[in-house]
């Protein structure tokens, strides 16, 4: 599974974005997906997944700000990121796993996401 992010750019605070993810292969049957996102200085955080099912969850940080979706006929995962701040900026990278409970197994190169004015 290859997975390729697109989106990312530079916004003022306040702005939105929308990133979206590309796979080479169906993800009807992907368990999970997500998003991460890490800066400098700071350790790799997951902002967001989505099950197979359509279960999401959400770091506190971003709770009422992103949405993550899926268009499985579109094998694409998006992220939509609203009320953007400075510590938003951040490379996001999206993951994928074929297990509940396993680790992440496939990855994207990432996204730059930079908030500034």
């Amino acid at each position: 599974v290859q997975l390729e992010e697109s989106g990312g750019g530079l916004v003022q605070p306040g702005g939105s974005l929308r990133l979206s993810c590309a796979a080479s292969v169906s993800i009807s049957s992907i368990v999970v997906m997500g998003w991460y996102r890490q800066s400098p200085g700071k350790q790799r955080e997951l902002v967001a997944s989505i099950a197979i099912g359509g279960t999401t969850n959400y770091a506190d940080s971003v709770k009422g700000r992103f949405t993550i979706s899926k268009d499985n006929a579109k094998m694409t995962m998006f992220l939509q990121m609203n009320s953007l701040k400075p510590e938003d900026t951040a490379v996001y990278s999206c993951a994928a796993k074929r297990t509940l409970f396993g680790t992440y197994e496939y990855w994207g190169q990432g996204t730059q996401v930079t908030v500034s004015s």
